[in-house]
């Protein structure tokens, strides 16, 4: 495909992408996606899938799933509710997509509240005293700092899948994407502090020198990802293994639990975490993270 051509269909996709974020909640026909991207039905679906890497039903389904799993240990909503907005007609078709996904049916998974790490009782602990939950393991590094191509997202940190999807899409014609590209998301936002609807957030890649100078030559174009500095410095890393869904509670377990008892004092910057594997190859029990919680000098 010719360079301008491909930047084209990536720029329809893009739209695409925007529209399924925002609508997660609607009734979202194939051919009026196909419709948004000024594409036939009958070759939307394999640009799509072209692109992407999946179809857009599977792009549906892997984002709406997401959201369910925060909703199910992060809310009390019904099952039922949380089926019907996940666009399922009944508990039960919701619930044996679920657990072809997830590995577990909700209620149980509800119950659970994990899959893989569960911190609810997790003691700051070395692995010579509990060599079980050497896995909680948080390592202290020092990090370089890295130039990312970013896009921001406003509203829960749940709902920032979408915004990566379309980063990559833009990213993938411009041969951005490569073995040693990083996706990093940071976050900036206390969620305590302020509803949902004001988080703020950035979705981001690695980009090389030679990419950073071209597109501070003025290749960005209008509603482009922008060029931020993420610091580098100290940081406590704890790797989480799991759906993203649960990695507040990571978070609670690090600044609660081990933050506490580690003599570290955080600085001034916000967290941010690394995606380590790619979440459409593998099951969600299998995708790791790492979160980085930067810390004063010493």
């Amino acid at each position: 495909m010719k360079p301008a051509t491909s930047l084209d269909y990536s720029r329809r996709i893009d739209r695409v992408l925007q529209h399924m974020g925002a609508h997660l909640d609607a009734d979202l026909d194939l051919n009026a996606l196909a419709e948004i991207a000024h594409l036939s039905p009958y070759h939307f679906h394999r640009i799509y899938a072209g692109i992407t890497g999946e179809t857009a039903a599977e792009s549906l389904r892997r984002m709406r799933l997401h959201r369910a799993a925060g909703s199910l240990i992060g809310e009390a909503t019904p099952i039922a509710a949380i089926a019907k907005r996940a666009g399922y007609g009944s508990v039960a078709a919701f619930g044996r997509a679920f657990q072809a996904s997830y590995g577990m049916a909700p209620a149980a998974y509800r119950k659970r509240g994990a899959l893989v790490m569960d911190y609810s009782d997790h003691p700051a602990a070395s692995p010579s005293q509990k060599s079980e939950h050497a896995m909680f393991n948080v390592s202290i590094r020092d990090t370089a700092p890295v130039r990312l191509a970013a896009l921001r997202h406003r509203g829960h940190y749940l709902e920032i899948g979408p915004v990566f999807e379309r980063l990559y899409t833009w990213a993938g014609p411009r041969g951005l994407m490569g073995p040693t590209t990083r996706g990093i998301g940071i976050y900036y936002s206390d969620t305590h502090a302020a509803p949902p609807a004001e988080w703020q957030s950035d979705a981001c890649i690695s980009v090389s020198e030679t990419v950073t100078q071209s597109l501070e030559a003025g290749a960005l174009e209008a509603g482009a990802p922008r060029l931020i500095d993420l610091a580098g410095g100290r940081h406590a890393v704890l790797r989480h293994q799991g759906p993203y869904a649960e990695l507040h509670k990571a978070y609670t377990w690090l600044f609660g639990t081990w933050l506490p008892n580690s003599g570290e004092e955080p600085a001034d910057r916000p967290c941010f975490e690394e995606y380590l594997n790619n979440p459409r190859d593998l099951p969600p029990q299998e995708w790791l993270t790492e979160i980085s919680l930067p810390l004063v000098a010493k």
